[in-house]
């Protein structure tokens, strides 16, 4: 069986965990709807896949430093299949929150150890597109994932979306049982080193980018849905396709973002990106009952958010060439605490302002992660 085709089932496995993390902004009216709580305790199911993502995944790999990996994604995958159908079968949205938890860690030591994985049964020299592989399999779940997503919940209900990744993750198991080789587990890398870099003041500010730009990003793009629906008066199957076309602008932002780092520089990319995020996010503000604008605007922001990506992966790796494991570790974390934040930041606004207000303070986020900017590259010139 070819290295590459390994690659592809490992960005499939991308892809559903992925899915089963943001498929939650595409769905929250329902899944409030139904168990009758607000959008705001609903959105709390965003926050804590994300922070159980983040605390819980470094942990995990510590952990299992040592196991043989093709034994530690299938026991990943396992807990992720249980997570699902545990979605799926409980009632009420306690149970749901607990479901989510335990999600988030499987979700992150899947992809942690499919990216390892794949670096291994890659082809000498191809390591980089083997992660770039599984890594798309991740943004293909904003493309698909979320509008498809979508369209099952509105056929049939929202718990079915749990079920059918249930499935797909089970059928899963026996691809990678059969297909993937047994790969040594490594040396493990201490909680304490990775967090010692914390203390570098450029680390912190490099982080900071992160930190502010996934925060604006997740106090739109989580209750994105309920402010189509309701500020914006969208009707659902118009809905379906607007998901569909800002995943394929985030594919499009993404591509794009890595070809103008190369050519023009990562912190002029990184201000360009912030910049048109913000223009993006003020103008739909302006031009919620515009529908050629805000439309236009959605696909700009799309683009603007994810164009992002490669260029501050590569900032955080020059920061500190000599720990760019750690410093990538970090950055993940990161990310994935500023998704919980940015969720309940967003529900907050929901709760004591408006629904239509998030997108001035996505906006605000935007601003710090663009200061944050400036000041990074003033400190490393």
């Amino acid at each position: 069986m070819s290295s590459t085709f390994k690659i592809y089932i490992l960005a499939v496995l991308s892809f559903l965990v992925g899915t089963s993390e943001y498929v939650i902004a595409g769905i929250l009216d329902k899944i409030a709807m139904s168990t009758g709580v607000s959008l705001v305790t609903a959105g709390q199911l965003i926050t804590v896949f994300s922070l159980a993502y983040a605390f819980g995944t470094p942990l995990v790999m510590v952990m299992t430093a040592r196991m043989e990996r093709k034994k530690l994604l299938l026991t990943a995958i396992g807990f992720f299949v249980l997570s699902n159908v545990l979605a799926y079968v409980l009632p009420g949205i306690g149970l749901l929150n607990l479901s989510r938890i335990m999600m988030g860690i499987s979700a992150g030591v899947v992809v942690v150890v499919s990216m390892t994985i794949a670096t291994k049964v890659a082809r000498p020299g191809k390591e980089g597109s083997a992660l770039a592989a599984v890594l798309m399999g991740f943004t293909a779940s904003l493309i698909f994932g979320v509008p498809l997503g979508r369209i099952m919940a509105t056929t049939y209900e929202w718990k079915a979306v749990f079920g059918v990744i249930a499935l797909l993750g089970f059928a899963a198991i026996f691809l990678i049982a059969l297909l993937i080789p047994r790969i040594q587990g490594e040396a493990a890398v201490s909680l304490r080193k990775q967090v010692a870099l914390l203390k570098e003041p450029r680390v912190m500010i490099a982080l900071s980018v992160t930190f502010f730009w996934i925060i604006g990003y997740s106090i739109f793009y989580s209750y994105i849905t309920p402010f189509l629906l309701t500020s914006v008066g969208m009707h659902d199957s118009t809905l379906n396709t607007i998901l569909f076309v800002i995943g394929i602008a985030s594919l499009i932002g993404s591509r794009s973002g890595g070809y103008a780092t190369d050519k023009w520089g990562l912190h002029r990319v990184l201000k360009t990106g912030l910049g048109l995020n913000a223009i993006a996010l003020i103008l739909i503000a302006f031009g919620a009952h515009a529908p050629v604008l805000l439309i236009v605007m959605l696909i700009l922001w799309s683009i603007a958010v994810w164009s992002l990506g490669p260029p501050q992966q590569l900032h955080i790796i020059n920061i500190s060439p000599e720990s760019t494991g750690i410093m990538l570790s970090l950055n993940s974390m990161v990310l994935q605490l500023a998704m919980a934040a940015g969720a309940g930041v967003g529900g907050l606004v929901v709760e004591r302002i408006s629904l239509s207000a998030i997108t001035w303070f996505a906006a605000a986020a935007i601003v710090l992660a663009f200061g944050a900017v400036n000041l990074s590259q003033r400190k490393n010139n």
